[in-house]
């Protein structure tokens, strides 16, 4: 079987970068395309000199539709306007679309689940298998516990990250939701502050803190009446989510056109 040609967006950047370096020592996918916005000075460079390593014969450049068009498989991590717009060029070409892009508003999903009635799209806000695994359990337990115990997110991230709650925690309080039968929009308590009287039943917390150079730390808590139970991940490096996103864009081959995620990915979309 050939190996899978994908294209990797905004390669210049930290996980374009990441993703560059790591697809030559992954079986079954080989570069095909990298591209970055117009106007890039990285437009035109070589993406293997662009990472440090050697030469690949893959140049930066700033046309999708012709990378496209020698690609099976996008892995966007960029901007959700970006995103979105790429999405829908992808359903148009019959490309797969692996997105780790955060903080997508609703017109954005609303885009990309359309765009998934033609291809297969991995969405996820945060691509490490375990982080996914971990939000299984949070689900599990959330469905064994119930509402009766309260249900807190605490993240941590690096100093220049730009949206909060982050990706990862919005995923992990969605599995707390799920767990419950509830929408997290109906459900979510975010940066409380002053007098704010007493914890409302059911909500799920979210508490972001930013600084220094964390990659991403994660903690759901459960807190019941005299006991508490902490499910917590810790990135150590950016490479679990380039690893996690080339799994994912492996996995797409020969899928029907859905809406999928991490979990599909893993085999416990059922759990």
């Amino acid at each position: 079987m050939n190996d899978l040609r994908l294209t990797v967006v905004g390669a210049a950047g930290r996980m374009g970068r990441m993703l560059v370096q790591t697809i030559p020592d992954t079986l079954g996918v080989r570069l095909a395309g990298a591209l970055e916005v117009s106007g890039s000075a990285n437009v035109g460079v070589d993406s293997g000199l662009l990472v440090g390593a050697a030469a690949n014969g893959v140049v930066v450049s700033d046309d999708p539709r012709a990378v496209l068009a020698e690609s099976d498989v996008l892995i966007d991590f960029s901007s959700p306007e970006s995103t979105m717009k790429l999405s829908a060029l992808c359903a148009e070409m019959g490309v797969a679309h692996v997105i780790g892009t955060t903080g997508l508003p609703p017109r954005c999903l609303a885009s990309i689940a359309e765009a998934a009635n033609k291809i297969a799209i991995v969405r996820s806000g945060n691509m490490s298998l375990g982080v996914n695994l971990l939000a299984v359990l949070v689900k599990r337990a959330a469905r064994a516990l119930g509402p009766a115990w309260d249900a807190e997110i605490v993240e941590m991230h690096h100093a220049k990250k730009v949206d909060a709650p982050s990706g990862t925690a919005l995923l992990l309080g969605e599995a707390v939701a799920r767990g419950r039968g509830i929408e997290l929009g109906a459900h979510s308590a975010r940066g409380r502050d002053g007098v704010t009287g007493p914890r409302k039943p059911g909500d799920i917390g979210f508490a972001s803190l930013r600084g220094g150079s964390v990659i991403g730390d994660h903690t759901v808590i459960f807190a019941g009446a005299g006991e508490r139970i902490e499910f917590s991940h810790r990135a150590e490096e950016r490479g679990i989510f380039a690893r996690g996103a080339l799994a994912a864009a492996l996995w797409t081959r020969g899928r029907p056109p859905g809406l999928y995620s991490m979990a599909d990915v893993l085999g416990l979309s059922d759990d």
